[in-house]
């Protein structure tokens, strides 16, 4: 099985080797092997897991949502509870988008006054 050192996955991820330990000692990946050193082994199914927390950490997910969400996947539940989970999520994103719109129409209306 190849793996890969904290810096190499850290590099293929795009986030820092802080934020690995953070994501792991946050139970939102892992349990990550460790070589007989005691050094951290990250393998492609955590290069996965990584991706998925940090595409969901940049939708606006908490860490409480990452935790709950991970739960309902590692716990097997049926596929419809990660529909519904996602779909409440979608749904807050959705209204973010909609008031950062209106805010951006206010910023548009501030500038063309000041202009």
């Amino acid at each position: 099985m190849t793996t890969l050192s904290p810096a190499a996955a850290a590099d293929r991820t795009g986030v820092s080797i802080d934020t690995l330990r953070y994501y792991e000692r946050e139970g939102l990946i892992g349990p990550i092997r460790r070589s007989g050193g005691g050094r951290r082994q990250y393998t492609e199914s955590d290069v996965f897991w990584i991706g998925l927390v940090t595409c969901f950490r940049e939708a606006g997910l908490g860490i409480a949502d990452l935790r709950g969400f991970i739960a309902i996947l590692r716990a097997e539940h049926p596929p419809q509870d990660r529909v519904v989970f996602l779909r409440e999520r979608r749904a807050a994103l959705q209204e973010r988008v909609a008031a950062l719109g209106r805010a951006m129409e206010v910023l548009d209306e501030k500038i063309a006054y000041y202009s």
